[in-house]
């Protein structure tokens, strides 16, 4: 089955006052940690975001077009992961391996559509 894994900052959070030099240490280890699941076969694909503030949201319904994002909040949507597993546990093993401090949420993909 199919997983995406969402990373959540908050741009207030941890990183926003990190030392410049631990601040790379983390980004090494989150490479690392990129390059150990897409060797296992396990990470199949994802991408870092660019900022919040890139954002355009597009409200169909209306055709309103607004900059940045459509809700009020500290967290964003930093960069997503595209999973292969067995089940939702070996996901969420992987999840809790994280070594950025961003929340992490999975999400099953709907396949077969």
């Amino acid at each position: 089955m199919k997983y995406m894994l969402m990373f959540i900052g908050d741009s207030e959070g941890p990183e926003a006052t990190m030392a410049p030099e631990d601040l790379q240490a983390m980004y090494a280890s989150v490479g690392e940690w990129w390059t150990k699941h897409s060797a296992s076969g396990a990470l199949t694909d994802g991408h870092q975001l660019q900022p919040a503030t890139t954002a355009t949201t597009v409200v169909p319904r209306t055709g309103a077009v607004t900059d940045g994002p459509y809700l009020e909040t500290k967290e964003s949507i930093g960069g997503y992961g595209i999973v292969e597993a067995a089940d939702l546990d070996t996901v969420i093993a992987m999840a809790k391996t994280w070594p950025a401090s961003a929340k992490v949420e999975i999400r099953p993909i709907v396949e077969g559509m």
